[in-house]
């Protein structure tokens, strides 16, 4: 059977319009939490400006444990909590759930990778002059730290398109659920091929921006 793009294509907008929709809730809330653990991690490892072994160590291992479980056993695994937050486990919203939550522990790794790579003599130098330490985190590091984090968060935002292709086993929608359903069970490769162009075509968009950004900042 053949996709009939004419009666079908706004069914296409609402595939496109979820994937962007997902991508953006679950990036723009697992990102921040992302942030703000990794940030921890820098600054109570050891040496570091809040140093505190228990806090580093439990939220090492809890970020260990969690990055490498294959995204689609974290849906399943996720139910439970995607049912206690949205009174439900199917649906665009139940899947944001488990996809923000795994934004964030990948994103957390790579903020502490990208802040470690920091000259500590900068850090020093604020400590000396009397900081407080969340003004050296908020004035120093974080700008210090902001071209690579911008390139960090783009590489995320590739790694959550990756996720939202999943939505489909959760009723979620996107394009993911789009070219299965309209293109490879229906053997129409058109319709394939299509939604894996307008996929790379957004990562391409935004890898785009995400390296003009950081270029703007490394010339600040």
């Amino acid at each position: 059977m053949k996709f009939d793009w004419a009666q079908n294509w706004p069914m296409f907008l609402e595939a496109f319009g979820e994937t962007l929709y997902i991508v953006g809730a679950a990036l723009g809330m697992g990102g921040a939490f992302g942030l703000v653990m990794g940030v921890v991690l820098f600054v109570t490892r050891k040496g570091g400006l809040l140093s505190s072994g228990w806090v580093f160590t439990a939220l090492n291992v809890l970020v260990n444990f969690v990055r490498p479980i294959p995204f689609i056993i974290f849906l399943t695994a996720m139910g439970p909590v995607t049912i206690a937050l949205t009174g439900t486990r199917i649906g665009t919203e139940a899947f944001i759930v488990p996809a923000a939550f795994m934004t964030a522990f990948g994103t957390s790794r790579i903020v502490e990778q990208n802040l470690v790579a920091l000259d500590p003599g900068i850090i020093e130098a604020a400590r000396s002059m009397g900081a407080s330490p969340l003004r050296i985190i908020l004035t120093v590091i974080i700008p210090e730290a902001l071209a690579p984090l911008i390139l960090g968060y783009t590489f995320i935002f590739i790694a959550v398109v990756d996720m939202s292709a999943l939505a489909g086993m959760v009723a979620g929608g996107g394009l993911g659920h789009f070219a299965l359903t309209y293109g490879y069970q229906r053997f129409d490769w058109g319709v394939t091929y299509l939604t894996v162009l307008v996929i790379v075509a957004l990562v391409q968009v935004v890898q785009f921006f995400g390296n003009y950004l950081a270029r703007k900042v490394l010339r600040r």
